[in-house]
């Protein structure tokens, strides 16, 4: 089942449709967004509330792209709205700053129990953000270049190209943590 039969039924009137699309899209969806925000539950309600737009608005769906690059860049661009609006806030509670604490888990620790995958996540995130999301994309996410370039907005070769240069940091990365090439081809 694809997501654009799904998504064509759902329009059609068929709500089980949705709850496909939600089943086979939500998780990953919420560890594209949190590349963005950070923030696992703030990730968590983005991808609600893009599945919420795609419900309210009922695109037109436009075969320009697969389902999974169009709803990703509805995700993207929630993200991005939700950063410029955090961005203008100026004061932060006392209860978001104390849900935190130095020593709890991180949610993709959870989510990803394989100990090699846990370290892997690490050395993504440490490589700079546009890297970390292109890798993200095209080996989690099963994204050709041209569905990553259109979720980031660059071009088949701006992607190949920073799909290389990223590939590169992240072995440097690893090899500086200790890890062989061999552990990780």
């Amino acid at each position: 089942m694809d997501g654009i039969s799904s998504y064509n039924r759902f329009l059609s009137g068929d709500n089980n449709a949705l709850a496909e699309l939600v089943e086979m899209y939500n998780h990953p969806l919420i560890l594209f967004i949190n590349s963005y925000v950070n923030d696992w539950h703030t990730s968590e309600d983005l991808a609600a509330d893009t599945f919420m737009e795609i419900l309210v608005k009922r695109y037109r769906f436009k075969e320009t792209a697969t389902f999974k690059t169009w709803l990703f860049k509805i995700g993207r661009n929630n993200a991005y709205d939700f950063l410029r609006k955090k961005s203008r806030r100026l004061s932060v509670t006392l209860d978001d700053a104390g849900e935190v604490t130095a020593d709890s888990p991180l949610p993709e620790d959870v989510i990803l129990t394989n100990e090699r995958n846990r370290e892997l996540y690490a050395a993504l995130s440490q490589l700079p953000d546009d890297y970390s999301k292109v890798l993200h994309l095209i080996y989690f996410e099963g994204m050709g270049y041209d569905d990553a370039g259109t979720v980031l907005k660059k071009s088949n070769k701006q992607i190949k190209n920073l799909t290389y240069r990223a590939k590169k940091a992240l072995k440097a990365v690893l090899e500086r943590e200790g890890y062989s090439h061999e552990e990780y081809a």
